[in-house]
């Protein structure tokens, strides 16, 4: 069972926030969380709040009443390139009368927590 969320058309670009869901993946969430709360990068407070999220969705299922929040770890986390559009751009004058785009980059971020996977030593035998 896992509880998933995600957040949509973040302006920052996906590269900024790659190296950060590096850290944090396969780690608790109270533990991740706490270190999220300290970092003053800006992908860090939309990272945490992704996973506020995520813990408030698994804990809202049907069967999520039986759920330890103290023992949810973050399976998933990626991020995706986002629009660049047309309303996004800005026009960068150049030499000779020229015009460049600056291109406003965004993304979305996508986090998946749930409970640790135990190995049954019995998958598999016959009895």
């Amino acid at each position: 069972m896992e509880g998933r969320a995600v957040n949509k058309y973040i302006s920052q670009s996906a590269k900024k926030i790659k190296p950060l869901l590096d850290e944090i993946r396969g780690k608790k969430v109270e533990q991740v969380l706490n270190t999220l709360h300290f970092m003053p990068q800006k992908s860090a407070k939309i990272t945490e709040n992704v996973i506020h999220s995520a813990v408030s969705n698994i804990l809202n299922k049907e069967d999520g009443g039986d759920i330890n929040p103290e023992e949810l770890i973050i399976k998933l986390a990626f991020v995706n390139k986002g629009p660049t559009g047309r309303n996004t751009m800005r026009i960068r004058p150049r030499a000779m009368g020229r015009a460049y785009f600056i291109r406003k980059h965004s993304c979305h971020l996508t986090i998946a927590v749930g409970l640790p996977e135990t190995k049954n030593d019995n998958m598999g035998k016959k009895e």
